[in-house]
């Protein structure tokens, strides 16, 4: 089992890659100027904006990137008071997908692979200075919390309000309930 691919941003090219995959993963292909400017797409506002602080965070630091940096973490946390999110950086691989405004949470020392799906109420924290490691194309149900120094494999589904709190390494799995167990093998 391979655990998630996580990869920060180190390029430009990185940063199109990333951009590219959230919009996919949003199903967003295009989008006209009038409307943009009558119907905002918040989410993919905030997950722009995300992304591009991990490419200012995570090269070089001079004068200008400074500058920039400034100007887009407050871009970001602005956005971040808005829709209630609390999304480190370097916490979430490419082709993240929020699916509504509302409370998310993730811990700072949280790794999430590519392609997941992250639904509001969602708490991802830690216990004792280790925090969870999820794989890639999950599924994290509304009202879903995880915590604690734990790992969950690929193609997991993590149903509404269900509390994870111990380790999950098969692949292709939907897990429920208080605390969480598998509920269904989806090979």
């Amino acid at each position: 089992m391979t655990i998630n691919t996580f990869k920060p941003i180190k390029s430009k090219k990185d940063l199109i890659y990333y951009i590219d995959k959230d919009k996919k993963q949003l199903n967003i292909h295009s989008r006209s100027f009038f409307s943009e400017l009558f119907f905002p797409n918040n989410i993919l506002k905030f997950q722009i904006t995300l992304r591009k602080l991990e490419y200012y965070h995570n090269n070089e630091r001079n004068f200008i990137r400074l500058i920039k940096k400034t100007l887009v973490l407050f871009k970001y946390r602005r956005l971040s008071e808005k829709l209630s999110f609390s999304i480190p950086v370097n916490t979430v691989g490419p082709g993240l997908s929020i699916a509504h405004y509302g409370p998310i949470i993730i811990n700072t020392k949280t790794k999430i692979g590519a392609n997941c799906r992250i639904h509001v109420g969602v708490n991802i924290g830690e216990v004792n200075g280790l925090a969870p490691v999820i794989g890639d194309n999950c599924y994290i149900g509304p009202g879903a919390k995880i915590f604690g120094n734990i790992k969950i494999g690929n193609n997991v589904k993590i149903g509404a309000n269900a509390v994870v709190n111990k380790s999950f390494n098969q692949n292709n799995i939907s897990i429920a309930g208080i605390p969480s167990k598998i509920i269904k093998n989806n090979n």
